[in-house]
């Protein structure tokens, strides 16, 4: 499929001459591919601009090694526009091991190196080398999470903010829209942009903290945090306090002789503004010059997916959303849900499925508690772990209607979620019919849920529920499977080697998992981003929120280990999961019994000629069959058999495992026939 040019944002000057442009207003640089989707933040500033009347013009993954590639579309008349795509460039381009990524999904035909690490400070850089004194604009992802003196975990040292080493003038932070439209208009007016230091949302750099006009808060400065990492943990919790568009001051941090000034948060949109923004005439597909180089591949997660909320005050500490978007709810009206979901029936690659009606979390669409919406996020307390807020609102009903409506639409099929069904936050909902919904009409083969963890300290480190809640959200799940007929996974999320986790809470998760019968196909490791409060506790080995020490696995031998663990039947996993299992005395997971991890050297007694070690649950003969992933979770409705079949020239017989279909419990009042 291809579309005509002139749909999409003016990429060439060839673009702005059909449309008789003498002059454009704003030149918007990303590092991703231009792709004019609702789902990327550049997109999203751009039509939002030329929505209030402005020319915009884009340039994606420009030359950073050529000034001139950045002089290709002319000097814009009132500024630069810098993002470094949808995700942090040092995370585009390395693993958590730090080892270079092969391809990019953001960039067309998948092709790695297309835009620089620290994209942000680099385009800004150049900008600034070839066109001197305009102001520049720096937002997205990256500025956002790097806002602050910050830790990089690929350089492993802290790095000032992203505002000084990328030599701009003002730094915008979370979504953006409220304030670039503000910082254009006074542009426009002929404010000089050193005077625009007092827009909500933004970041600049002043000589004299007093340049703030908002109740402010200072943090240790950047020396300072280098210097000390506690230092470094009490500057990290009060920034994530702050961020509240409520209640939230602004805060001061000290870089040499200047002053990084954080004003407070924007206000959330409203439900009219975020349908106004949703509803702008994106293309909703990649830029036809992609087309002969194998199209952006990011597309396909999205191009039939609608996100229909922004933040999260799920409050995950590995997470960086509750840092860029917050933890304050906003949500689009059913009415621009159903006009875009029609819409997308229309288009021509459309084959009758919605894949997502999501967000951040799914099933996020009201404040989490009305004290909220006047008093602001609470400081000190979570509101889902590692218990739910006694005033949590959980009623699930309005997203309910919303995809009850969509599943009405004439052209559609099914209506999917797949981005993040908070399961601790449904088990809540009083009514349980929600569930019931999910169960019967939106889950396309298999759900994907984060429990992360099954060790209660660990599970708290990372800021989610304890594994209590998800084993009664599965046991809910497989019932209503039942109920309905449906043959439906489960998949869990994991995380291997987050700060907190001690080579023995690994091995228990690995018994956890055999118990489940699951071993992950992919395993991710804690991956160390900008801002988070994992991080945090990653580098500093300090929980910002007690202060108090917490272990890290950090070797690469340690993280090995755990990874190891969590997928202990890959042959090439043996030797470290035997070094694990004789590290932490856990020899009983050695052997032949349904409990055990690994046989054991050859040579080494068999279990019954061992000294039983008194664990409740001693080994026994014979080895458990292995559980393949098509049966992830789905023990439930089936049960263990054997058969005897005959032995070959009269010896004993031989007994094979298999699955058989449980016997469905009788159903009172109704007579068995024959």
């Amino acid at each position: 499929m291809s579309f005509d040019r002139d749909l999409f944002l003016p990429v060439s000057q060839e673009d702005m001459a059909r449309r008789g442009w003498d002059f454009y207003d704003f030149l918007l640089i990303t590092g991703d591919a231009y792709v004019d989707h609702p789902s990327f933040g550049p997109t999203i500033i751009g039509r939002v601009l030329e929505a209030k009347g402005y020319r915009v013009a884009i340039l994606s993954q420009p030359d950073w090694k050529d000034p001139e590639a950045f002089t290709a579309l002319g000097r814009p008349r009132l500024g630069v526009l810098i993002s470094a795509g949808n995700i942090d460039s040092m995370v585009a381009h390395y693993t958590a091991a730090r080892k270079r990524r092969h391809d990019d999904a953001y960039s067309p035909g998948r092709r790695a190196g297309l835009r620089p690490d620290h994209a942000t400070v680099v385009y800004s850089n150049r900008v600034r080398e070839v066109f001197g004194d305009i102001p520049i604009i720096i937002g997205g992802l990256e500025a956002s999470l790097r806002r602050f003196a910050h830790y990089d975990y690929w350089e492993d040292k802290v790095r000032r903010s992203i505002l000084f080493d990328a030599q701009a003038d003002i730094l915008t932070y979370g979504m953006g829209e409220k304030a670039s439209i503000e910082i254009a208009a006074r542009l426009a007016s002929g404010t000089p942009v050193g005077e625009i230091t007092d827009v909500r949302g933004t970041c600049v750099a002043a000589k004299f903290p007093g340049v703030c006009s908002y109740p402010k808060v200072e943090v240790p400065s950047f020396e300072e945090v280098s210097a000390s990492k506690e230092a470094y943990a009490r500057a990290n919790m009060v920034e994530y306090q702050e961020h509240d568009p409520v209640v939230g001051k602004a805060i001061i941090q000290k870089h040499g002789r200047d002053f990084l000034i954080v004003n407070p948060p924007a206000p959330p949109l409203t439900t009219p503004e975020m349908d106004w923004v949703a509803e702008l005439p994106y293309v909703r597909e990649p830029h036809p010059m992609y087309d002969e180089m194998g199209g952006v591949p990011a597309i396909e997660e999205v191009r039939f997916s609608v996100t229909h909320n922004r933040g999260c005050f799920g409050a995950c500490n590995f997470c960086s959303l509750a840092f860029h978007q917050g933890r304050t709810i906003s949500c689009r009206s059913h009415e621009s849900v159903i006009r875009e979901v029609t819409a997308l029936t229309k288009h021509p690659g459309f084959k009758g499925y919605i894949h997502d009606v999501g967000g951040p979390s799914a099933t996020f669409r009201r404040p989490s508690c009305q004290k909220q919406l006047k008093c602001g996020m609470c400081k000190n307390r979570a509101c889902l772990a590692p218990e739910p807020c006694p005033n949590l609102d959980a009623d699930h009903t309005d997203y309910m209607m919303l995809l009850r409506k969509l599943r009405a639409i004439p052209g559609v099929k099914k209506v999917f979620i797949r981005s993040g069904i908070r399961f601790d936050y449904l088990m809540k909902d009083p009514s349980g019919e929600f569930f019931t919904d999910l169960v019967q009409h939106h889950i396309s083969g298999q759900l994907k849920v984060a429990p992360e963890h099954c060790v209660d300290h660990t599970l708290d480190y990372m800021g989610k529920p304890h594994i209590e809640v998800y084993e009664k959200f599965r046991e809910k799940y497989f019932k209503l499977n039942r109920r309905y007929g449906k043959d439906q996974y489960l998949v869990p999320y994991l995380i291997s080697s987050h700060p907190g986790c001690t080579l023995e809470d690994a091995v228990k998760l690995a018994e956890w998992l055999n118990k489940e019968g699951h071993m992950p196909e992919q395993v991710q490791d804690f991956y160390p981003t900008p801002g988070t409060l994992a991080t945090c506790m990653w580098y500093t080995g300090i929980d910002p929120r007690t202060m108090k020490p917490v272990f890290v696995p950090k070797t690469p031998h340690d993280k090995a280990l755990q990874r190891a663990l969590m997928q202990w039947r890959k042959p090439q996993n043996r030797k470290l999961v035997l070094e694990a299992l004789h590290k932490t005395g856990r020899e009983d997971l050695i052997g032949y019994g349904k409990r055990c991890l690994v046989r054991p050297d050859k040579g080494q007694a068999r279990p019954e000629e061992a000294e039983d070690r008194g664990h409740p649950h001693p080994q026994g003969k014979g080895r458990a069959p292995s559980r393949s992933k098509q049966d992830n979770g789905r023990f439930d409705g089936r049960r263990r058999v054997e058969k005897k079949e005959a032995a070959p020239q009269g010896g004993k017989p031989v007994r094979k495992a298999g699955w058989a279909k449980a016997k469905a419990p009788a159903k009172k009042g109704v007579k068995k026939k024959g």
